[in-house]
């Protein structure tokens, strides 16, 4: 189903209608600055026929000033107009782009697994751009520049009727071969927009990888990634190019022949005594008034429709269903307890392919359950249902009894804590990264948490300690420090639901053993759903499930499933002996 283009009419309403009085000042300051423009083409006639054969100098110095006062008063103008509407074309920059984005984080989790993070920054930073041809200089030059052709021509008409139309024949030619080329055009800057935006995605991740890159030797392969989509860029900035130069060799050509019949047609008439040569330099002039916002009118319609071709994208974006809107969501969990019952629950990725089968188990407020098995079973997937981050295909998860399709998800995820496995450090200090959940706690539950956590036990040994800067994604740390700072916020926010995707996978011995503690500080009073590899890990979960191929193999306590002698006995047996 392809994307409804984002028309003129519909940019109108949204963007410039709700700014109409500054359109309206910017509109009344071109048409006086048009209006300036006519003064010194006008006063030529007078120059050359009255003052200049009858010599007289008060007509003169009359004539000068109000030609020099024509000029100030473009200046001006032209000034304000800038000042006006191109300050407020950035400010609508800005306010799109800050709702571009706010949209963009109210949508699910699968929209980011299906779109490079650095092609919605593009999205957010580049599509939107193009709106300050829209209320900015770019469209009230375009009305402008109609007043002044319409003007220009009535007067051109009133001094050689047959001159004007001459004129015409070229310009009307110009028009139709401008129009068709914006067709081709539109399409071609909408595509580029989703080519920049595949290529920043493609360079976004390459700087992010940049350690797996030199790993593995692999610069050249990335380079030539890269330098594939730049081509691909080039080729889309050519064809554009090659449609706009046409336009500008075609007026060239046409106005070219316009001129040169002008000068035969006006030397003529100039010697039949049908034209005076006051009229033929007051037309000469005017005809380029007329002329020039023509010409620029097709570099103007070249922006707006890069403009419309950013907004058709913008909008695509923003039309998006949110998190919140996907079913009704109007139930809000106001001091849930963390009874989370899973009924017949099954998900799929995508249609057809179930990753999960029919999976029903209840975890009571304040119990540990653990998910193990091996790689690709489910595990996660049940911990993205319990959190929210997904919805089941079929059957229902509930919380406190409340179907979780139904609830509103602000309330439910201030309850909601998660570590996940790739833990994600965001660029600062240890102290930011630990405060994220709550920016506003006091120094003392800070410290609560860095203690339980036991991130204290390294950051003393840095000359800043809580301040210490840890560069993106904590590169400067190890994984056993990242994952103990990611356990602190957890352990800040107090959430009533707790989620560990594979929390002590990236621990040295000693770390892990740290971390247990801080575990069972953690998970106590709280609805805890740990996925583990090492199962020495949960043995005082309160119920594990056995995850096999999307389905509960077995579940149980440790020693109930080690008696059992089944699947967990041989998972653990194994590892024992490792």
């Amino acid at each position: 189903m392809s994307q409804k283009k984002v028309s003129m009419l519909t940019a109108f309403k949204t963007i410039i209608w709700p700014r109409r009085n500054l359109v309206f000042i910017g509109l009344l300051l071109i048409v006086i600055s048009r209006a300036a423009s006519f003064v010194a083409p006008m006063s030529l006639k007078y120059l050359m026929d009255d003052i200049i054969p009858n010599k007289d100098m008060e007509f003169l110095k009359i004539l000068v000033i109000v030609v020099g006062l024509a000029i100030l008063v473009q200046a001006v103008t032209s000034f304000l107009l800038t000042r006006i509407l191109s300050v407020q074309a950035q400010y609508l920059i800005s306010e799109l782009r800050a709702q571009v984005q706010k949209k963009v984080l109210t949508l699910p989790i699968r929209f980011f697994d299906n779109t490079k993070s650095g092609a919605l920054v593009s999205r957010i930073m580049t599509d939107v751009e193009g709106v300050r041809n829209l209320i900015g200089t770019g469209l009230v030059q375009l009305v402008g520049g109609t007043i002044t052709a319409i003007v220009s021509l009535v007067l051109l008409l009133n001094i050689s009727p047959s001159m004007t139309v001459f004129t015409l024949v070229p310009l009307g030619i110009f028009a139709l071969i401008a129009l068709k080329a914006f067709k081709i055009i539109r399409p071609i800057f909408r595509n580029r927009g989703k080519i920049n935006a595949e290529v920043t995605g493609r360079l976004t991740e390459t700087l992010g990888g940049i350690r797996v890159i030199k790993g593995f030797n692999a610069e050249a392969q990335e380079n030539e990634v890269f330098e594939e989509g730049v081509a691909r860029l080039y080729q889309n900035v050519k064809k554009s190019l090659t449609a706009t130069a046409f336009m500008t060799s075609s007026s060239t050509f046409l106005l070219g022949i316009a001129t040169t019949g002008i000068m035969g047609i006006g030397g003529y008439k100039i010697m039949m005594d049908e034209l005076t040569i006051g009229e033929f330099l007051t037309f000469t002039f005017l005809l380029g008034l007329m002329v020039a916002p023509i010409v620029q009118m097709s570099n103007i319609g070249s922006q707006i429709t890069e403009a419309l071709a950013g907004l058709d994208r913008t909008e695509e974006l923003m039309n998006k269903t949110a998190e919140a809107q996907e079913k009704e969501r109007t139930e809000v969990l106001d001091n849930i307890k963390g009874d989370i019952t899973f009924n017949d629950v099954s998900f799929a990725y995508e249609e057809d392919k179930e990753v999960l089968h029919n999976i029903s188990f209840t975890v009571s407020s304040g119990k540990v359950v653990a998910l193990v098995g091996s790689s690709g079973s489910g595990k996660s997937t049940i911990a993205g249902l319990a959190a929210s981050f997904l919805n089941p295909l079929s059957g229902t998860i509930t919380v406190d009894g409340t179907d979780l399709s139904k609830v509103d998800l602000n309330s439910y995820r201030k309850n909601l804590g998660v570590v996940l496995q790739d833990e994600f450090l965001f660029e600062g200090t240890i102290r930011e990264n630990i405060l994220f959940p709550r920016p506003d706690a006091s120094e003392e539950e800070l410290q609560k948490a860095v203690k339980a956590a036991y991130v204290d036990e390294f950051t003393d040994r840095f000359d800043k300690g809580l301040d210490t800067l840890i560069g993106e994604r904590g590169v400067k740390l190890s994984g056993g420090q990242r994952q103990r700072i990611a356990i602190a916020r957890a352990v800040l926010a107090n959430p009533k639901v707790l989620i560990l995707d594979e929390a002590t996978s990236n621990l040295d011995t000693e770390s892990e053993a740290l971390i247990q503690k801080s575990l069972a500080t953690l998970t106590e009073g709280r609805t805890t759903f740990v996925i583990a590899h090492r199962l020495s890990t949960i043995r005082k979960a309160h119920q594990i499930l056995v995850i096999e191929n999307g389905r509960i193999a077995e579940r149980g306590t440790h020693d109930e499933l080690i008696a059992m002698e089944g699947r967990y006995y041989n998972l653990f047996t194994y590892q024992a002996r490792i």
